[in-house]
């Protein structure tokens, strides 16, 4: 196994800015993928969640740009605001400490769209954006599509489903044959890679084979009655007190409401609203990433791909639908080696589900409750009250 950036034929430029930002030994994907990236194949890319998958193609991706040319030579299409403007911030790190003078603008819906084509009069390298957006200034000629030398599909197995596919479909018609195509995922399943492959030249299918889920992250779970959820992740939160804990729900709606009932109970919390302005929307993530506040609620559709450091917990309030949403879920924390702990508030109905991601994940989720204030084993407080008595 290459474990060393400098044998994967990267510009010492490169290798130099990774290591301002402490980077000095890739990732497995990264050293699986940035050969084949560098040969300009199509890849498909699976690894767990923050196992360094956006190194592993934007890498390859600031290597083969021609600084020299101001056009426009990559997309790079992802499903939410935040992980567009994560990724987009990635670039810009990336640019600056290696001093590669590689420009990018993100490209969202429902943001300023005059904005967006005065950026992209100053023709940007990479574009970062959702494929509805970027579509449509492709077909207002804003985005010169026949200079694009390569796009990836990041999260691949949420934009090649049934409901996004068409788009993606669609900025790819109208970039040359010859663009090289990378999707990346956590989770992609036999269809995915066919709908993948259908798409690409001779795709190359990297799967790095590890546990599902990281093995630093712990797994439990408490049962309560649906109405008595909140007051459970109160009691929780007042516990634990999570340096930095993520609380999913499954319905966007009602991520406002949870909100203030937590708030109202002085817990520091603040959730990512679907229908919430993108300023909204990057103030709680700042908030959140500088502890101002210790809780952040979301929905999965909201929070999916985010990568925030130090994440300590992640908290179900409602269960995911299944494990692939588990497994992106938890993998939100125990990220770069460190350990993190995975909570979820279920039902006793819920529980068959909890033995079915137990089962379909190889992992141990370990019944607790709560007990004068602190977690315990489940049925452990009738043995210490039987001693005390």
């Amino acid at each position: 196994m290459i474990n060393l950036f400098d044998k994967l034929e990267l510009s010492s430029n490169l290798i130099e800015g990774l290591k301002k930002q402490g980077i000095n030994v890739p990732t497995d994907i990264q050293a699986k993928a940035i050969p084949l990236a560098l040969e300009n194949k199509d890849i498909i890319g699976q690894s767990i969640t923050g196992s360094g998958k956006t190194l592993a193609y934007l890498l390859p991706i600031f290597q083969k740009i021609d600084s020299s040319k101001k056009e426009m030579q990559a997309i790079i299409l992802a499903p939410t605001h935040e992980l567009v403007l994560q990724i987009d911030k990635q670039i810009k790190l990336l640019s600056q400490n290696s001093e590669a003078q590689i420009t990018s603008t993100p490209i969202i819906g429902k943001a300023n769209i005059k904005r967006q084509i005065e950026k992209l009069k100053e023709k940007p390298h990479i574009i970062v954006g959702s494929s509805g957006r970027v579509l449509e200034l492709i077909k207002k000629k804003k985005i010169k599509a026949h200079t694009i030398k390569t796009i990836v599909i990041d999260e691949g197995d949420r934009l090649l489903d049934e409901n996004n596919i068409a788009g993606i479909k669609d900025v790819i018609k109208t970039t040359m044959k010859d663009r090289q195509l990378m999707v990346f995922s956590a989770t992609i399943d036999d269809q995915t890679i066919d709908i993948a492959k259908g798409l690409m030249k001779d795709a190359e299918v990297i799967k790095i084979e590890e546990k599902i889920v990281n093995p630093n992250i712990s797994h439990m779970y408490f049962i309560a009655e649906q109405r008595d959820k909140i007051k459970i992740l109160r009691k929780l939160i007042a516990s634990i007190k999570p340096k930095k804990a993520i609380v999913f729900i499954n319905n966007n709606d009602k991520t406002e409401i949870i909100t203030e009932k937590i708030k109202y109970h002085n817990i520091k919390a603040q959730g990512i609203y679907g229908n919430a302005s993108k300023e909204e929307r990057k103030k709680a993530l700042g908030e959140f990433r500088k502890e101002k506040i210790h809780v952040l609620i979301a929905s999965d559709i909201a929070a999916r791909g985010l990568d925030i450091q130090d994440v300590t917990h992640i908290i179900n309030l409602d269960l995911p639908r299944n494990s692939k949403e588990y497994i992106h879920r938890v993998g939100r924390t125990g990220r770069v080696g460190k350990s993190g702990t995975a909570i979820s508030i279920v039902t006793k109905q819920e529980t068959s589900s909890i033995k079915r991601f137990e089962k379909k994940l190889n992992i141990k989720i370990k019944a607790k409750e709560m007990y004068e204030g602190s977690i315990i084993d489940m049925n452990m407080s009738k043995t210490t009250d039987a001693k005390r008595n």
